[in-house]
């Protein structure tokens, strides 16, 4: 098995490899994945198409699914950052889909985080102005999506929780606002920003449990691991990508 470790530290892996195919980490060795995936609306991530025939999307994505579920404990949990909807190329219930083919291949659904951005671009899509003729309607909100593999009550690791009491009330209330993470800034076409993976992770996780990002980007899920005393491990098949997160996980917990 070919060693593709790109960069590792205390607390911080990047392993530059296929999600699908990698064998750089063990089945059953996650305690939580926190991810944000291609959305499919021809962002330019390199070598990755992400203008897909949706059917052939939703392949991608049951595969994908299938192989994080493998690599979860049975009490491990995932954060699944995805749209609400999407009119690029038609109309897609893209939330409800992917929800769908997670139950399919094995995950259990617990609840949603709804994700308000305060983008109000993304409702500017009128369609027929002042009609009632063919009108859209965008919700400018993102969805995180809280799946778990076999049990949702968590037995494993060190039962040590490092979440206030303020954040706990605020956060399990299911609408979170905060704004998104500037393209422009970080460098790659679809960055979130760290306090998305960082209310997750103190959420679901314990003390020096171990994160996965299978579709790491920017690095912002591994920045907020080693940032809260947890194992960080991200993957991306972009060398560019993967270069951007060494250098973003050096400078922000360094």
């Amino acid at each position: 098995m070919a060693n593709k470790v790109y960069f590792e530290e205390q607390n911080a892996k990047i392993i530059c490899d296929d999600t699908i195919s990698t064998k750089q980490v063990d089945p059953e060795s996650i305690d939580l994945i926190v991810t944000s995936p291609p959305y499919n609306l021809d962002i330019d991530y390199k070598s990755y198409d992400d203008k897909l025939d949706y059917n052939e999307y939703l392949k991608f994505t049951k595969r994908w699914l299938k192989k994080c579920l493998l690599l979860l404990k049975n009490d491990g949990r995932m954060c699944l950052n995805i749209p609400l909807d999407t009119n690029k190329g038609g109309h897609r219930s893209i939330g409800a889909d992917i929800t769908e083919i997670a139950k399919q291949v094995g995950w259990k659904y617990h609840s949603t985080v709804i994700w308000n951005e305060g983008n109000i671009s993304k409702s500017s899509a009128w369609g027929s102005w002042l009609s009632a003729s063919s009108p859209y309607v965008i919700a400018p909100v993102e969805l995180i999506i809280i799946l778990y593999k076999d049990s949702w009550k968590k037995t494993s690791g060190s039962r040590k929780n490092d979440i206030t009491k303020t954040e706990f009330i605020s956060w399990t209330n299911g609408i979170w606002t905060f704004k998104g993470e500037s393209k422009k800034k970080i460098g790659h076409p679809a960055p979130f920003p760290v306090e998305l993976p960082k209310r997750c992770i103190k959420l679901f996780s314990y003390v020096g449990d171990t994160v996965l990002d299978p579709f790491m980007g920017s690095g912002s899920t591994i920045i907020a691991a080693k940032q809260l005393n947890r194992n960080g491990i991200g993957i991306d098949k972009e060398r560019e990508y993967c270069e951007l997160a060494m250098h973003r996980i050096l400078k922000e917990t360094n």
